[in-house]
């Protein structure tokens, strides 16, 4: 039986903190920023302890955020999506950059009689903890390790036949991609692998109109760009999800 929405927002398996840098410089100057806050107003200096300390307590708001986003928001809004697409459970599935399995091992449980297929170079700089064996671990304790396939390869050029998939997803992975060039091969990729009436999701912080240029270029119908909302916020509107969604003509 498919899981219901209640089902993949419950996750036992541990998905780290997405760029880990990030939140670590953010916390970094959100204590510099207080610290020099409380420094100030020791010294009777209010010139230089407001300033520094609203910045220290933005810092510490982002901070919050980022992890929200991070740790629950994120699969909040992959839950919702997935369900959306009213899967048969008989798909194959791709996600490209899948991470420890955020939304690799949600998918999973809508396949009982399909396939979930993760791709990924296994950065630790994309995600803490970012392993192989890090995945794996996750899908035995979600349950869907008999419907799974993990490799390792780079998104610009999949190592599948044409046609392949039902269904290709990425979340927050095509952006650490460098150049522009390299970001439409993964698109292009993406199509090549897709089967006719098959579907592409892509949600991303960074370049979400380049895939959507390219995604008409290679001919998708259905395309559409909209936000997430603020449960995919990382920090603050700032810096905020978008989807990218389109269809294989039949």
């Amino acid at each position: 039986m498919a899981a219901t929405v209640t089902d993949l927002r419950h996750r036992r398996g541990e998905y780290g903190i997405d760029a880990p840098y990030v939140p670590l410089w953010m916390g970094v100057a959100a204590a510099a920023g207080i610290g020099v806050f409380f420094a100030g107003s020791a010294f009777s200096a209010p010139a230089i302890a407001i300033p520094a300390g609203n910045i220290g307590l933005a810092l510490l708001l982002s901070l919050a955020d980022y992890v929200y986003t991070s740790r629950f928001g994120k699969f909040d809004v992959w839950a919702d999506l997935l369900r959306e697409l009213n899967l048969r459970g008989d798909e194959q599935v791709l996600d490209l950059g899948c991470g420890r399995g955020a939304v690799l091992l949600m998918v999973a449980k809508l396949l009982p009689r399909g396939r979930a297929v993760g791709l990924d170079l296994w950065k630790t700089s994309d995600q803490f903890g970012n392993a192989l064996a890090a995945t794996k671990r996750n899908e035995e304790l979600e349950g869907v390790a008999d419907r799974v396939d993990l490799q390792t390869g780079d998104m610009r050029t999949l190592p599948f036949e044409d046609r392949s998939f039902d269904l290709v997803l990425s979340s927050l992975a095509i952006h650490n991609i460098p150049d522009a060039v390299g970001r439409a091969s993964a698109v292009d990729e993406a199509v090549r692998v897709l089967r006719p009436g098959g579907r592409i999701l892509i949600a991303d912080i960074n370049a979400t109109r380049e895939y959507e240029t390219r995604l008409r270029q290679r001919g998708m119908t259905e395309i559409r760009l909209r936000p997430l909302g603020p449960r995919m916020w990382f920090g603050g509107p700032w810096v905020a999800a978008r989807l990218v969604s389109a269809r294989k003509p039949d």
